[in-house]
């Protein structure tokens, strides 16, 4: 038995099938993942993501902390409720984790993968010496994800006026806190939705009202094909240890202004940018296959350069349920113009896309 969520019971009643996910009891779907998928798209669903860490961050040289640890700057958040995308790097410039961090009216909040929570606390507690920091773990908070085009009206039914006004106020990539709740607009599907940061009694009850109101809920299976076709990262398969970010497609994450803020793994990237521009780095791309066929995570992709075949790989890869064919991330070497994938021992073509294949239910690459 791994561990559950506040919502394990909820998981049940939907008829959940549960697997192992880190050493948690998830729900990988409940009935069809195709369907789960569909209202996402189409109208609204629910995650519970109670099992990601939330870790608050305060102390009078938090703000200093941050910006040694983080690649991106925390100091773009200049209100409290901005909301930023990073990564933590280590003194070779490989990815420990990614992350949103949020400021808040007193400190900040990250948000970090429940399959690295003992990594980067350690990693944390590691690089906060010297620094007046506290470094706090909330595990008495869960998370719900809500997300969908009908979400935050879905969402904003249940709340009070006040709450409820505020919600609808948010702007992308902004949080709010609400006594004990933090909302915030951020999520992991290429949709509108919420993220809702309660505390542990509160998240069946709010479960229960949200399917209560036509909200589906969503297991890991949907979730992995969304995130999928917003051409989303998942740590472990797409980026980690040994992979640069400028060869995991997260070069927006680095803020290398001003020129003197000295963050771990900063001159590990500054080399890998040398590289980049002679073409000796790898790229994480998007690759599309129309026939039939299914691109999956491991797959062999053999690929033209100058005239010249070289190797790369497919990071993940599926079936997508909103084109109605196989797409899938690849790190691929740089100049690539042709791309094939291994498939069954068959080099099947491919095309080269941009990694970003469906944003609000459309289809956005050429």
């Amino acid at each position: 038995m791994g561990q559950r969520t506040p919502l394990y019971q909820q998981h049940l009643n939907a008829g959940a099938k549960i697997v192992d996910f880190g050493g948690w009891d998830m729900p990988i779907q409940y009935q069809s993942l195709i369907e789960e998928h569909h209202a996402v798209r189409q109208h609204a669903g629910v995650f519970d993501v109670s099992h990601m860490t939330v870790v608050d961050i305060s102390g009078t040289q938090a703000k200093d902390w941050l910006r040694y640890l983080l690649a991106n700057d925390v100091d773009k958040l200049t209100e409290p409720g901005r909301a930023l995308y990073s990564a933590m790097l280590n003194d070779n410039g490989g990815v420990v984790d990614d992350l949103i961090v949020y400021t808040m009216s007193e400190g900040y909040r990250l948000v970090v993968n429940c399959g690295t929570r003992e990594k980067d606390l350690r990693w944390m507690q590691t690089k906060a010496k010297g620094f007046d920091v506290s470094i706090l773990e909330r595990p008495e908070l869960a998370i719900l994800a809500v997300h969908g085009p009908e979400s935050i009206n879905k969402v904003c039914a249940l709340l009070s006026t006040e709450r409820a006004a505020a919600v609808e106020a948010l702007g992308n990539f902004r949080a709010l806190e609400s006594e004990d709740w933090f909302i915030a607009r951020t999520g992991y599907t290429g949709e509108r939705g919420l993220e809702l940061i309660v505390p542990n009694a509160d998240a069946p009850a709010l479960w229960d009202a949200l399917l209560g109101s036509g909200v589906k809920p969503i297991g890991l299976g949907a979730r992995d094909t969304l995130r999928l076709e917003a051409g989303m990262n998942l740590y472990g398969h797409d980026m980690d240890e040994e992979v640069s970010p400028l060869a995991a497609n997260m070069a927006q994450t680095i803020s290398w202004e001003p020129s003197d803020r000295q963050f771990v793994g900063r001159a590990a990237v500054e080399q890998h940018k040398i590289e980049q521009a002679a073409g000796k780095l790898p790229i994480l791309t998007g690759l599309v296959l129309e026939e039939r066929g299914v691109l999956r995570e491991g797959l062999r992709v053999v690929c033209e350069v100058d005239g010249q075949e070289r190797e790369g790989i497919i990071t993940s890869g599926s079936f997508s349920p909103t084109l109605k064919h196989s797409i899938a991330l690849a790190r691929i070497p740089a100049g690539s113009t042709e791309c094939r994938v291994d498939i069954r021992g068959k080099l099947t073509p491919v095309r080269i896309v941009r990694p970003n294949f469906v944003r609000f239910g459309k289809k956005v690459f050429e």
